[in-house]
């Protein structure tokens, strides 16, 4: 009687992160990589999950949009867009990310696939005009397209040399924790209101 009760419980839902590096846990075990840690910070809400990562290092936003379609498998109830840093560190027009984003979000949306948007931050003060554009990015398209958005996905990472790798740029374990822990009510929101609709 229990085993055909659990047999008919709902699956999870899953969540899926489309990313670069960091959702591909460069560097880092599977277990210390940012889609299990946020698996594991959503249990703590008592929030069940699967989240899979979609992530490819080295990709920008345009490389996202462009597999979009093999990357975010039907089964995704809530896909977290996490994608940018590298448009920044090639100097990407923000335009153009911008427009990839709106891009990404829209073909989600028509698949009934809810969005979460995880924004990025241009380190220091250094890159002026270009710099206050990217970080402009994410808040506007987020409003735009009237998604959630994490703001900085890196905030309490970036700037604490002891939660990074030995390249200075990548969470270390301790690192994709903090991330995922910041990500996770968001997701949990997400999820919530994925549930309702």
């Amino acid at each position: 009687m229990a085993t055909a009760a659990k047999a008919a419980a709902p699956a999870a839902p899953v969540v899926t992160i489309l990313g670069d590096s960091i959702t591909a846990g460069y560097g880092l075990r599977g277990a210390e990589a940012l889609p299990s840690q946020l698996e594991a910070a959503l249990k703590t809400l008592g929030v069940a999950a699967r989240v899979r990562g979609a992530g490819v290092s080295g990709d920008t936003t345009a490389g996202g949009l462009a597999r979009l379609a093999f990357s975010v498998q039907p089964d995704t109830a809530v896909c977290v867009v996490a994608l940018g840093g590298n448009d920044l560190l090639q100097g990407v027009d923000p335009a153009q990310t911008r427009t990839n984003l709106n891009l990404i979000i829209a073909r989600l949306k028509a698949r009934r696939i809810a969005v979460v948007l995880a924004g990025g931050k241009a380190p220091g003060r250094n890159l002026g005009a270009y710099g206050r554009a990217f970080n402009a990015i994410f808040p506007a398209v987020a409003k735009a397209n009237q998604v959630p958005l994490a703001p900085d996905l890196l905030a309490g990472v970036s700037n604490r040399p002891e939660m990074k790798q030995a390249d200075g740029l990548h969470p270390n374990a301790a690192g994709a924790r903090i991330v995922a822990g910041r990500l996770a009510p968001v997701v949990a929101g997400a999820l919530k209101a994925a549930r309702k609709a």
